[in-house]
């Protein structure tokens, strides 16, 4: 292999990450790449699970080893050799830990740039001395709202929420606040020690007596006599009491368990901050004005609306010199479509398509150059007119001297690409073949190929009648976000799209349709949440899928000859799994000066159950081999087992097949969490008539994948049903009944029905800016 520091080309050898089936190809650099395929082909493995982490692994290698427990570490990937290879920054469509004070402004640091405008440029109170940046972010104890710590919202509680059937008594568990199991007895002996009546009814207790009991800061100890329980002899102990207020604020604040967290928050009521009104902001940071506004008034104003008002403003020298600093950063960001976001917007409220949107629009502005950029379908969540922004974002990257990769499926952002990868032919075992590598026209000559199928127009699209609707669903007047009193009407029996640029208000309007209407039986949201947040929670878990399938296992000779019962097959619970992981298939090792790390278990090699348990076989195969199966491998392993078959049938329907039945929730994206979902209302025996509402269903979709979700969804509108989706591609909009458009703009440019309508009479409407793209997804 050619090792020239010239060689204008990454050369990968014996790439077999995944399902990468010994892989070689070479991939220009500074160039707009894209990598294309069917979803689970192996297109990710190669640019993600190969390039990237080869050249993450090479850098960790150059950090010095005590600066290394800093870093996040990606693991070393299975592939022979990697040539040419320049240093790589990711931008995938993943989170970091949720938390409140991640905002907009945070994650591209234009807090940091209006902070100093602020500082520096600010209207202060007459004999006010100059306050430094930090005094401007609520993150810092210079800044923060001493009440609300920054966090703009108070949490409180009440005695009707700490006591919601005050007939009860404390020994019949009148507090329903307090934990369960022996910590809530301990605290009930405590009180009884203490000398309060336990067995009398709430209600009937003086008033002073239940505030100290629910809201007392005292922890007061005292020796407890427990009452002999179940002929057990207990010893006298020294209890120390915490009243109700104070065990709920302590575990929402601190407890690791997000159970126990949510458990705790039932028994608060969230408020604004009475003293900083929700700005977070101490009050002189509030003094403060630029152009006659407050900081946190700025921050709370879309980025367009931010940026006509720092256009306007007046100002010294320093303030012009500042306020064009931030435009150009805002500039950036609304160029990529995100001019309807506020620097206050909260990070977990947006999707990840724009979380990786703004680190994009951070990326232009770091000057860097000689790099690999690999992103993450960048085109996710974007409206076709704001697709041809991000074209011109990612030219301006590959202009300054960079490699741009992206792990892409809509076809405009293909057909733009210097160089094309497909990977295929199919999913799972039956994909990680690089089919084509070169330039996007070379792959018309491919026949195999499930993207050359689109790209390359081999096939009209059907012709389909639209569905006349059987009633009509109205929804509104909503008056929310950027929603001013709109009312929209939605047909009952029929296939309708919601349209939209981003931030034109289409995922708040269909919010807003509720079960409590007309001619509806059942309301069926299925979103883009993980399906569960930790790696015991997987697809056969949450299917229910595993429930049958121990219940196969427990009925084996060999299972019944051992008193084995379907719990025996969990790994979720002590009996069958391996104890020496609890069932995680891992184990955490810790290192001196470096961060733990997770290493397959020793007892089990990461099979997660004990070997007694792995003696029992169905078909010849154990339930830690089944649980690796792929849907379609194992649809066709129980293929004479209707119960199990049934559900691996439907999500072969929604186009999951390559997906193994214990793959960790963690490591699904939100259109496969999505999907899950889907197929797991597919398999319920449905009466009535239901409304299935979804938010974008093709996000991270080849079109291929698309074709077989559609089918699907028209099938559910066949049978009487009625679909919504919130959607940007032009292919299924155009295969809708109905159209509902909003816009013109977004923020507070949009937020109005635009057009409503069969597709053909929307694709005609003059104010759209989604009918020219829906006219020639007709054409």
């Amino acid at each position: 292999m050619p090792s020239s520091p010239h060689d204008p080309y990454v050369r990968v050898r014996g790439a077999r990450e995944h399902n990468l089936r010994g892989v070689d190809v070479d991939i220009p650099r500074d160039v707009l790449v894209a990598f294309t395929g069917v979803s689970g082909s192996g297109k990710s493995s190669l640019a993600f699970g190969t390039i990237y982490a080869e050249a993450q692994r090479r850098y960790f290698e150059s950090v010095a080893p005590y600066a290394r427990r800093l870093i996040h570490q990606v693991g070393a990937p299975r592939v022979g050799e990697i040539s040419g290879l320049p240093p790589a920054v990711s931008l995938e469509q993943r989170r970091s830990v949720p938390t409140s004070r991640s905002s907009v402004g945070t994650v591209t640091t234009l807090s940091n740039s209006l902070r100093m405008l602020f500082s520096r440029a600010g209207d202060y109170p007459p004999g006010a001395g100059r306050l430094d940046s930090d005094a401007f972010s609520p993150n810092t104890a210079a800044g923060a709202c001493p009440e609300c710590h920054g966090l703009g919202r108070v949490h409180r509680t009440s005695e009707a929420l700490l006591v919601p059937e005050p007939e009860l008594s404390i020994r019949e568990g009148a507090i329903a606040a307090w934990p369960g199991a022996w910590q809530g007895k301990n605290l009930r002996d405590v009180l009884d020690a203490l000398g309060h009546d336990v067995d009398r009814p709430w209600r009937e207790l003086p008033q002073e007596d239940r505030d100290w009991i629910l809201f007392t800061d005292e922890q007061p100890v005292v020796t407890v006599h427990p009452v002999r329980d179940a002929g057990r002899i207990q010893r006298p102990y020294q209890g120390t009491y915490m009243s109700a207020r104070r065990y709920v604020m302590k575990t929402f604040a601190e407890s690791k368990s997000q159970t126990l967290r949510t458990r705790a928050e039932q028994f608060l009521e969230s408020a604004a901050c009475a003293v900083c009104g929700g700005s977070r902001l101490r009050p002189e940071a509030l003094a403060v004005t630029f152009a006659g506004h407050t900081v946190a008034e700025l921050a709370a104003l879309p980025l367009t609306a931010l940026a006509r008002l720092l256009r306007a403003a007046d100002g010294d020298e320093t303030a012009r010199v500042l306020t064009c600093d931030l435009l150009a950063r805002i500039e950036v960001v609304t160029e990529l479509g995100l001019g309807y976001l506020s620097l206050d917007r909260a990070t977990p409220t947006l999707s990840a398509g724009e979380l990786q949107r703004l680190r994009l629009a951070t990326q232009l502005r770091s000057g860097l150059f000689g790099v690999v950029y690999v992103l993450d379908e960048p085109s996710a969540g974007l409206h076709p007119a704001d697709t041809e922004a991000l074209l011109t974002v990612l030219d301006r990257l590959k202009a300054a001297g960079n490699s741009v990769f992206v792990v892409e499926h809509h076809l405009d952002v293909v057909r733009h690409a210097d160089w094309l990868v497909d990977v295929g032919p199919q999913a799972g075992e039956h994909g990680g073949q690089v089919l084509h590598s070169g330039p996007v026209d070379g792959l018309a000559q491919v026949s195999g190929s499930a993207t050359g199928r689109f790209l390359f127009g081999r096939e009209p699209a059907p012709v389909r009648q639209v569905r006349a609707p059987r009633a009509w669903l109205k929804a509104g007047p909503v008056t929310r976000h950027n929603l001013r009193g709109v009312t929209s009407e939605f047909p009952l029996g029929a296939f309708t799209a919601v349209t939209g640029v981003s931030g034109s208000g289409k995922s708040t309007l269909v919010g807003e349709i509720t079960e409590e209407l007309d001619g509806v039986d059942r309301l069926v949201r299925v979103d883009q949440k993980p399906i569960g947040r930790t790696p015991r929670s997987n697809l056969a878990t949450y299917t229910g899928l595993f429930d049958v399938v121990r219940k196969v296992f427990a009925a084996t000779d060999t299972a019944k000859e051992r008193g084995y019962g379907a719990g025996r097959f969990s790994f979720n619970v002590a009996g069958g799994r391996c104890e020496t992981c609890q069932g995680e298939g891992s184990v955490s090792v810790e290192l001196l000066f470096l961060p733990s790390t997770y290493t397959p278990c020793p007892d089990c090699a990461g099979a997660r159950y004990n070997p007694e348990t792995l003696e029992v076989t169905y078909h010849g195969r154990t339930i830690a081999e089944v649980l690796d199966l792929t849907v379609e491998a194992a649809a066709e392993f129980f293929a004479g087992t209707p119960s199990v078959a049934r559900s691996l049938r439907t999500l072969l329907d929604v186009g999951l097949g390559y997906l193994r039945l214990g793959q960790p929730a963690t490591e699904l994206s939100g259109g496969e969490a999505q999907r899950i979902k889907l197929a797991g209302e597919l398999q319920r025996v449905r009466r009535g008539h239901t409304v299935y509402l979804l938010d974008e269903p093709t996000t991270g979709l080849h079109p291929a994948d698309t074709e077989v979700l559609m089918r699907q969804l028209q099938d559910l509108v066949d049978e009487g049903h009625s679909v919504v989706v919130v959607e940007h591609d032009m292919a299924v909009v155009a295969a809708a009944d109905w159209v509902i458009d909003l816009g013109p703009g977004g923020g507070d440019l949009g937020g109005n029905i635009v057009a409503a309508g069969p597709p053909a009479e929307v694709a005609r409407a003059a104010d759209s800016r989604t009918a020219p793209y829906l006219a020639r997804a007709l054409a």
